[in-house]
Parts: C-alpha cells; structure tokens; sequence
C-alpha cells in the first residue's frame, strides 16, 4: 500500500529488446540505410509536390501532410536506436523518455489519419464526383488536416500526464522494447495503473481500429462505386490509383494487426518476434510511401519528367 501512496519518479529507463535480437549490428545498419532512404525519399516527393502547381490539390495535400510525418515519425524513433547501438547508451533519462514516447506516438497517429483522409478523398472522388470540386476544396482540407494535428496532440498530451503520475518502485526500470514505449513503460509501474490501461485501449481504439474500419468501410463504397461504371479504362484508372493507398494502408495497419492476432490466439509472443515486428512496421512505412506514390502515381511521375527537363542533369567535364 505504501507504493501506491509515496510517489517516487525514476531517474530514468532502461531500454533494451534491439540488442539482443540476432546479428543486431546488420539490422543496426538496415535502420541507417532506411532512415536515410526516407529523408531522401520523402523530402525529394515534397519538393515536387511544393513546386508543381498541378498538384496544389487536396488529395496532393494529403501526400505532402504525409511526407511531413513521415520524416518526424522516422527521425524520432531511428537515431534514438542507432545511438543506443553505437554508444551502447540504453539509458533514457526520464523527460527524454516521456518526450521520445509523445513523438512517436503522436506522429504515428497522425500517419494513421493520414490514411484515413487519402481514404475520404478517394471515397469523394468516386462515389460523389459532381459534387468532389465543392466537397474537397483545399482550405476544407486544411482545416482537416489541422483538426487530426490537433486531435492526436490532445490524445498524447493527455497520455502523458497519465504517465507522469504514476510511481516507480525502482530508480530505473527496465523497459522491454526499441524505444520509450506507452505500454511497457506504465507496465513497469508499481502504483495502480488503471486508467493507463483504459487511456491505451482509447489510444488504441482511436488510432487503429476505429481509422481501419473507415477505410474499409471506404471501399466497400468505392468497389460499390466502381462495378458500376460502364467503361472498362475508367475502371482500371480507379483501379490503379486505390491499389496505391491499399498498398500503403496493408504495410502500415498488417504487422500491427498480425502481431496482436497471434497475442491474443496465443496468449504470448516471443518478446524478439514482437520487438523486430512492430519496429519494421514503425520504419518501413515512411520509407515505402514516397517510393509507391512516385512510382505509382502518373501525376507525380509526369510532374517529376516535366522538373528534369526544365533542370537536365549536366555531365562533369
């Protein structure tokens, strides 16, 4: 009882899971290439989006919000990671924990509304396209893209304060995962982390499983849409331009919902299946999205041929 009455603040977290997965020091490198692959990748297709005007859209919007999480949420989970490989520092001081947790967590949300409204602009696009241009205006989807800024932001925020009251029974806890994680770090807690709990299946609820259903919710919609429509060229064109944004969603919202099938089937996953798992889905994504829409978008690919032949590549002399 005395625990739950005394409050006592950690110095800080003791992070470990990366370092003891197999041959570390490869996937250590594989981080490095990703992260440098999605700076590149994301900050290339945000030049493009930036400088075309044709793509001053609300759909292109949704793309360079996009590219914007992408690079946060990359760079607020790997070079934590990889310094904690090169400089064997697994020590988190205690803010720098909390902050790490509210970045990830928070960039991560808002890569999953991200989807969502991609979704909502599909599903405009198609089921209602008289009426799309007075729908979708780009000053609407602004104000709705700030709205899922600021949605995710109060979620977090009230995440944290949940997690700076509760009492730690020792000066620095062990936390089994790659970064500063909301559930093993409350989980650690030796005072009643009850509405922890509750807050995470909130969390959980709004970020994942409420998002995914209106997506698919979205396609039964657009495939009701589409079967519909007399010509077969217009069908493959909405064919191709909704197999982009499945593709995105699948690699984003399946390791997710694989690792928590086999939890709840299984009771346990092995803490490194788990770990390598939910880390390939934190860092593949934001390096995967920009390669797929550019290689998979004709618009963006028309943009890119039009940049080059206004700025051709000269050789070296």
């Amino acid at each position: 009882m005395e625990s739950n009455t005394t409050f006592s603040r950690p110095l800080g977290f003791f992070i470990v899971g990366l370092q003891f997965l197999p041959d570390s020091n490869y996937y250590f490198l594989f981080l490095t290439f990703v992260y440098v692959g999605t700076l590149l990748g994301n900050f290339f297709l945000m030049m493009v989006i930036w400088q075309s005007e044709a793509l001053h859209t609300p759909k292109y919007m949704v793309v360079f919000s996009l590219s914007v999480v992408d690079v946060s949420y990359s760079t607020a989970v790997i070079p934590k990671c990889v310094n904690q490989f090169l400089f064997d520092s697994r020590f988190v001081p205690y803010d720098l924990c909390l902050t790490q947790m509210f970045f990830v967590h928070y960039f991560y949300a808002l890569e999953s509304y991200s989807l969502v409204l991609m979704a909502f602009e599909r599903l405009v696009t198609i089921c209602f396209p008289l009426h799309c241009d007075t729908i979708l205006t780009n000053t609407r989807m602004f104000g709705i893209i700030a709205f899922c800024w600021i949605l995710a932001l109060s979620s977090f925020a009230a995440a944290l304060v949940l997690i700076g009251r509760l009492s730690f029974c020792k000066p620095i806890p062990v936390v089994f995962s790659y970064f500063c994680d909301h559930g093993p770090v409350f989980q650690v807690a030796c005072s009643d982390n009850t509405a922890n709990w509750r807050m995470s299946i909130y969390l959980t609820s709004t970020v994942i499983l409420v998002p995914l259903a209106f997506i698919l919710m979205s396609y039964v919609f657009i495939i009701v849409a589409v079967s519909r429509m007399t010509s077969v060229e217009e069908r493959w064109k909405m064919f191709r331009t909704c197999s982009v944004h499945l593709f995105l969603v699948a690699i984003f919202f399946v390791p997710f919902l694989v690792t928590y099938t086999v939890a709840l089937i299984y009771s346990k996953v092995d803490g490194n299946t788990r770990i390598l798992n939910t880390s390939l889905s934190a860092v593949l994504p934001p390096f995967l999205n920009p390669i797929i829409y550019t290689l998979k978008t004709e618009e963006v690919m028309e943009q890119i041929r039009r940049f080059l032949r206004r700025h051709p590549v000269k050789p070296l002399p």
